[in-house]
């Protein structure tokens, strides 16, 4: 526990916990599995749109909730003072609050179930939140297996943009799935950048995340091709027709991409100054989808 986290004041270290930006997360595999199905049907449901949206936020605000409540039992965050459960010193509510997180987003997504007469998005949301507590919950906690960023990429991108897809149109589509590879890399991108500072508490706690594994420098070389392969895969893809020529605006997105790659590469040793390197995995992933889907907007 460094210095500057015991001086934060009260109202950072709640906004730390609350995780604003992180939100993005939730929304994007949203909002381009919208896109596409529009770019292909040209019909767009405003009202399922949003109703996708508020449940995404609020599942994802149980998972994260959630996951502060099953580390709190692991030791893992006894460094932690951003903890919701350190923080409020009351993990029983803590936990009731994210059941109701869950509660509420589902109810979303049954409304949106009953309104098309359909339960496909039921069914593939519940393994979405199957994958998300497989990946703390006991007896799984498979993210401590170092299986995480695997369960990411599927829970928010091939399920989740397929499940948007779907929810619009009630059909499938490889353009939809191509697509959410992307969205799947991005979003996975922000978890591999989120274990870099924390080394010494996952090793406590017996947490075999990549970056304990490989150590930090050779997960810094991986996070270069993890975090470059979104641009030539958008690039491909567009070349064998599967996406518009717009989608390339995605590729607006890059500086953001090589500030992470750089920052991660000089301080990937350095808890204290690499620990921000997930918030610029955010802005990589916020950019990079939003104009990826204004690219099939167009």
């Amino acid at each position: 526990m460094t210095t500057k986290q015991i001086l934060y004041p009260n109202t950072k270290l709640w906004m730390a916990a609350i995780k604003p930006p992180m939100y993005s997360v939730a929304i994007m595999p949203i909002w381009i599995g919208t896109a596409v199905a529009y770019a292909q049907t040209k019909v767009f449901n405003g009202a399922i749109f949003s109703i996708f949206v508020a449940a995404a936020i609020l599942i994802l605000a149980w998972e994260n909730i959630s996951n502060d409540v099953f580390d709190s039992e692991t030791g893992i965050d006894k460094n932690k003072q951003h903890s919701l459960v350190n923080l409020t010193g009351n993990k029983p509510l803590i936990f009731w609050l994210g059941n109701l997180s869950l509660g509420l987003g589902l109810l979303g997504i049954v409304a949106i179930a009953l309104w098309q007469q359909d339960l496909t998005v039921i069914g593939i949301i519940l393994l979405c939140c199957g994958l998300g507590y497989m990946y703390q919950g006991p007896p799984f906690r498979l993210g401590y297996q170092g299986l995480g960023e695997i369960i990411c990429f599927f829970a928010f991108g091939p399920l989740a943009v397929e499940a948007a897809y779907y929810s619009q149109t009630q059909t499938w589509s490889m353009t939809s799935l191509a697509a959410s590879v992307i969205v799947g890399i991005a979003t996975t991108l922000i978890l591999f950048c989120s274990h870099f500072h924390q080394v010494k508490d996952d090793i406590a706690a017996g947490k075999r995340s990549p970056i304990v594994r490989l150590g930090t420098e050779k997960g810094a070389q991986l996070l270069v091709w993890f975090t470059g392969s979104i641009y030539p895969l958008t690039l491909l893809f567009v070349l064998w027709g599967i996406f518009p020529a717009w989608t390339l605006l995605s590729w607006l997105s890059l500086p953001f991409a090589v500030k992470l790659c750089r920052h991660v590469l000089e301080n990937h040793h350095q808890p204290d100054k690499v620990s921000n390197c997930k918030f610029i995995a955010v802005a990589v992933h916020f950019w990079s989808c939003l104009l990826l889907g204004l690219g099939f907007v167009f």
